[in-house]
């Protein structure tokens, strides 16, 4: 088929949607798809084989494009949209493949040219948008209306996380839907970087960044509490912008951890492996959302054990066979912690059943084989007028 991407984010960024839709391209152009992708103007770019790159033009002033809902993504799709409807004029197209809010997009050009299209719901908008901004929840109702038909005049929809299958079966129970999870990143090409983190001590890793759905808060309350009994223990933070890290650097010094709290700002997710293999514990400590962070399928790859708070965005794919699940409170997120910090065994056991867990679930081959059994599918049904 030939399929029109819509990417509505910067192209390419080492961040979690961008390199998911650097996988779907790569992995539709490998099956022999013919891929075009329309984007926000910055990024890096990237050689994919078979992937055509399209950017939108906005203004020169429109710069700096940050993850999740802001005034310059509503720029920016501002300008996609008509960007889009050039595209699809063009007849060459056999269906539109719409990413998160683009999907309101391959809507109305379904309608202008009957394009079908997907779906492909990294996140419930809806909820996020309402999270993030908590004057804008009044119309969080409206933006669920358009969550809803989106979905229900879709030919399918791909989903990162079982959470957000059930939002879209309970907008249209009939939708066909692929749970198409995220994958481990630590099988990356090249050479890892020459640094050591040196440090005297059992390590507990956060990798990501620091907004605050994120948990930092909870968890250097929770180090701080487990560190009265693991005083060799260190905290390693990796990513956040400046501000964050400068804002809870301050934070853990007023905590009496400037000597064991040490947050290193962000790293390229290419050498995620590296790191991570310097960590003794590795910890998730987000407190809101419902989709699975991308950097937990690698977590799990790592060797290394996992704490994570016992929320719906985790136990999707966590349980209690593969990592430590806590509470979301300091206090159980200490319990949490100490308890891998005093018992190593039971952490080996732990990322033993998870890299086993992975293989099976969410390798890279995994991945391959839902996304191309629902493309069958769906190339199947649109030639026979239907859904699959």
């Amino acid at each position: 088929m030939k399929i029109l991407l819509l990417a509505p984010h910067p192209f390419f960024q080492e961040r979690g949607t961008p390199i998911a839709v650097r996988l779907l391209a790569s992995v539709l152009a490998e099956q022999g798809h013919g891929v075009e992708m329309l984007c926000y103007h910055e990024g890096q770019e990237v050689d994919m084989a078979g992937v055509v790159v399209h950017r939108i033009t906005p203004p020169a002033w429109v710069r700096g494009v940050p993850p999740g809902p802001s005034w310059q993504k509503l720029v920016c799709d501002a300008y996609m949209w008509p960007a889009a409807k050039r595209l699809a004029a063009g007849g060459r197209f056999d269906l539109v493949h719409a990413v998160e809010e683009a999907a309101f997009m391959a809507r109305r050009l379904k309608r202008i040219y009957g394009l079908p299209y997907v779906y492909d719901m990294d996140s419930c908008m809806s909820a996020q948008i309402a999270d993030k901004f908590p004057a804008a929840r009044p119309l969080a109702k409206l933006w669920e209306r358009w969550e809803a038909g989106a979905v229900r005049r879709s030919a399918g929809v791909v989903a990162v996380c079982q959470s957000l299958v059930e939002v879209a079966q309970g907008h249209d129970a009939g939708v066909p839907v692929c749970r198409l999870e995220d994958v481990s990143l630590l099988e990356q090409p090249g050479e890892p970087p020459d640094e050591r983190l040196n440090l005297d001590g059992p390590v507990v890793m956060y990798v990501g960044n620091l907004e605050s759905y994120q948990g930092i808060d909870l968890l250097l309350e929770g180090f701080a509490r487990a560190g009265r009994e693991h005083p060799s223990a260190h905290l390693a933070v990796i990513g956040g912008s400046d501000k964050d890290v400068a804002k809870y650097r301050g934070q853990a010094q007023a905590m009496g951890l400037a000597n064991r709290a040490h947050f290193l700002g962000p790293r390229s997710p290419a050498h995620l492996g590296h790191y991570l293999a310097q960590a003794d514990i590795l910890v998730s400590p987000r407190t809101q959302g419902e989709n699975t962070p991308m950097k937990i399928y690698s977590y799990l790859d790592s060797g290394r054990p996992l704490v994570a708070t016992r929320l719906a965005t985790h136990t999707q794919v966590l349980d209690d066979e593969i990592s430590l699940l806590v509470e979301p409170d300091s206090q159980d997120m200490a319990r949490g912690l100490g308890q891998l910090l005093a018992d190593p065994e039971q952490g080996r056991a732990l990322a033993a059943a998870a890299r086993e867990r992975v293989a099976r679930h969410y390798s890279l081959e995994a991945y391959r084989r839902k996304l191309l059994t629902f493309y069958q599918g769906l190339e199947s049904a649109l030639e026979r007028g239907g859904r699959p």
